[in-house]
């Protein structure tokens, strides 16, 4: 996840995961700060984009449904879950998340494209 997207969901504040393709997935998944910030929506948030890690795993969650966003009206009813502007966009699907813990120390590590398999103990 981009930044500060990453931060908002291991701080429980961001609840809804919106994205533009469905999952059967449901558990624990770690959470994966990518390279790349969305610096608006920090500067929107009031948040440090500097401040912020990158490329590293920062927490997890979990991920117990899916919601498939069919207008506009439902899209903006769960704005401070998702916490993406008014515009109704392509992100179709809200990954439903509980549970998130913000790890004390970040884990550095590339990332990919969807969920991707890593080899950690925790």
């Amino acid at each position: 996840m981009k930044q500060p997207f990453a931060e908002l969901v291991v701080s429980g504040r961001k609840t809804i995961e919106l994205r533009t393709w469905n999952t059967k997935f449901r558990g624990a998944f770690l959470v994966h700060a990518s390279g790349n910030t969305n610096v608006e929506a920090c500067k929107m948030l009031g948040m440090d984009p500097d401040r912020l890690p990158r490329r590293a795993v920062v927490g997890k969650a979990t991920i117990y449904g899916v919601k498939k966003y069919t207008g506009r009206d439902e899209f903006v009813a769960d704005k401070d879950m998702h916490m993406a502007t008014d515009e109704y966009s392509d992100a179709k699907y809200g990954f439903l998340l509980k549970d998130a813990v913000r790890f004390e120390k970040t884990i550095p590590m590339p990332g990919k494209l969807g969920f991707f398999d890593v080899d950690l103990v925790l």
